[in-house]
């Protein structure tokens, strides 16, 4: 039964990811009366933050759009960083939103920075448990089963609480956004509308996510505990 959940919840991620590309294709072609650029609007945001030591840079892809802490830098696709449209101002100004959060010590994005090495350790960690477990006949010789799926949840249960952690981080970059396009005046009525719909969406993806990360991880539960029927 799970594992018919797990199936359809990679269908939803799809499904999502797919309306989250209609809605920037459609309001990456509505122009922002304000006529700012997504780097404009970046700049300004993190001006009026009082924020003066974040780069902005352009990199390269589509939705590649991110804030790194480390270096402190807003990541903007080519689309984003010189586009003038209603979705490039709502993942500009999302993106600030992080930096906005490191700037004031959100606690969730401390939290989840602080799990970022335990995380990529888990997942390289299950990718070797995958790996191993194509050739069954030699891991059941060193590991029993048992420890083998113990050892999946355990990196699984690492992987679901980040994926959770990252919920409240992505919902108040958006919050964060939408006030500040209001307030700040880069968006009317109609567009702010917009701005919106698009960066609900993306936050769907993150939703989806931390849903199939839990059921995948309560799928192991009852491989260890033998009561899956799958």
């Amino acid at each position: 039964m799970l594992f018919i959940i797990l199936i359809a919840f990679a269908a939803i991620g799809f499904f999502v990811q797919m309306r989250l590309r209609s809605k920037f294709e459609e309001y990456g072609k509505l122009a922002l009366s304000s006529g700012m650029s997504g780097a404009e609007v970046a700049e300004k945001m993190l001006h009026d933050n009082g924020i003066y030591d974040v780069k902005i840079t352009s990199v390269p892809g589509k939705l590649s759009d991110h804030y790194n802490p480390v270096n402190k830098t807003v990541n903007l696709s080519p689309d984003v960083y010189s586009g003038r449209s209603v979705a490039a101002a709502a993942v500009a100004a999302h993106e600030c939103g992080h930096a906005v959060q490191h700037a004031k010590a959100y606690k969730w994005l401390q939290f989840r920075s602080a799990m970022v090495p335990i995380v990529q350790f888990s997942s390289q960690a299950m990718g070797y448990i995958f790996m191993f477990l194509l050739f069954g006949v030699f891991i059941v010789s060193w590991f029993p089963m048992r420890e083998v799926f113990l050892a999946m949840i355990i990196l699984q249960a690492v992987l679901t609480a980040f994926a959770f952690v990252t919920l409240p981080v992505e919902y108040d970059a958006s919050n964060r956004a939408l006030a500040w396009l209001n307030t700040a005046g880069i968006t009317n009525t109609t567009e702010h509308d917009k701005a919106a719909d698009a960066l609900k969406w993306a936050a769907r993806t993150y939703l989806v996510s931390a849903l199939a990360s839990l059921t995948t991880l309560a799928y192991y539960i009852l491989l260890f505990m033998g009561g899956s029927r799958d």
